[in-house]
């Protein structure tokens, strides 16, 4: 196969996330938020693929016609953003003041972030909380904390998307990225048992989801605290 229709299959597998987020939206909007999120696990899975393929088959080089990185932002904003704070804002977990404060910090903190020249860092990590409002709200739908437990990680989760944190990316970070790339692999395997099953309780998904996500957010910060090994040369 050409290089360049390779490059162009990339570009048309990132696009197919906006039909996802279409499937996604109007399963949330009839209220049945398994094949909603079921929907957003797949949507993650292809945007988890297509970011490698694209650096192997240089997308921007080889078919040029079309911006990658703007296809994936809004793809992403729709999936990682808007319909999640759809959902946790219908499911009736947030009632009242704070369900309005939840939508209207995530929706507009996450479109500044997304515009930010500065969200990542030089080691391909980002910097601040990087606006996975799909995986946040998974995790809570799957634990369904108390609503002043919900309400506060929505409020530090917003300010950390501004702060100078950071937060591995699950394929480009390059520290610790063995451990990673697999951990990031079992959330997504352990979000789409979770879903599957309808958040059912007692399931280990829910464990698998807190540990894996718990890493997550503690990892880039822990390489900021823990300074590299300088390598040996050989």
């Amino acid at each position: 196969m050409h290089i360049k229709i390779k490059a162009l299959s990339v570009h048309l597998l990132t696009a197919t996330g906006a039909v996802l987020s279409m499937f996604a939206m109007l399963a949330a909007v009839e209220g049945n938020w398994q094949t909603m999120f079921l929907w957003l696990v797949l949507a993650l899975f292809v945007d988890g693929i297509d970011g490698p393929l694209a650096r192997r088959y240089d997308t921007p080089k080889n078919f040029p016609i079309y911006d990658g990185v703007l296809m994936d932002l809004i793809v992403d904003y729709l999936t990682y953003v808007f319909i999640p704070a759809y959902a946790l804002f219908k499911s009736g977990m947030l009632t009242g003041w704070t369900g309005w404060l939840a939508i209207i910090a995530i929706c507009y903190g996450s479109v500044i972030y997304f515009a930010d020249t500065r969200m990542k860092t030089k080691d391909k990590s980002f910097s601040g909380f990087p606006a996975c409002w799909n995986m946040v709200v998974l995790v809570l739908f799957a634990i369904a904390p108390s609503q002043n437990v919900i309400l506060a990680v929505v409020v530090l989760l917003t300010v950390g998307m501004f702060l100078p944190l950071k937060f591995v990316h699950p394929t480009r970070t390059m520290r610790w990225r063995d451990v990673t790339l697999p951990v990031s692999i079992a959330w997504v395997l352990f979000a789409g048992w979770a879903a599957w099953v309808n958040f059912a309780e007692g399931t280990w998904a829910h464990w698998g989801l807190v540990a894996t996500s718990l890493y997550l957010v503690v990892a880039g910060m822990a390489q900021q605290i823990v300074p590299e090994r300088p390598r040996r040369i050989s």
